[in-house]
């Protein structure tokens, strides 16, 4: 559901690190993105407090988890972006597109 009450909550608390990975890497803003949750990964980049481009521990970007999930709408928003490099391969040499 995307869960943007929590989100809003979480980035109002101080000492809430919005970045910080799973054990596999993956950041809020990562699962968001893969799982379309349109106001969440609005929120967080809004806030400005992510790396959109950030790798999980299998090198996949938000961008890989998009386009791999067919998260098209979160595709174009992402190659849209400065920071986000859409060729960037995770640890097998695969790219987002």
């Amino acid at each position: 559901k995307g869960h943007t009450e929590v989100v809003e909550l979480l980035l109002a608390c101080k000492g809430v690190d919005p970045d910080r990975p799973d054990n596999d890497g993956r950041t809020p803003f990562s699962w968001a993105a893969g799982e379309g949750h349109t106001e969440a990964v609005e929120l967080l980049l809004a806030r400005k407090c992510v790396d959109p481009d950030r790798p999980d521990n299998g090198g996949r970007t938000p961008l890989s988890w998009a386009a791999w999930n067919g998260r098209t709408k979160f595709v174009e928003l992402l190659l849209g972006r400065k920071d986000v490099d859409p060729n960037r391969p995770d640890n097998s040499g695969r790219t987002p597109l």
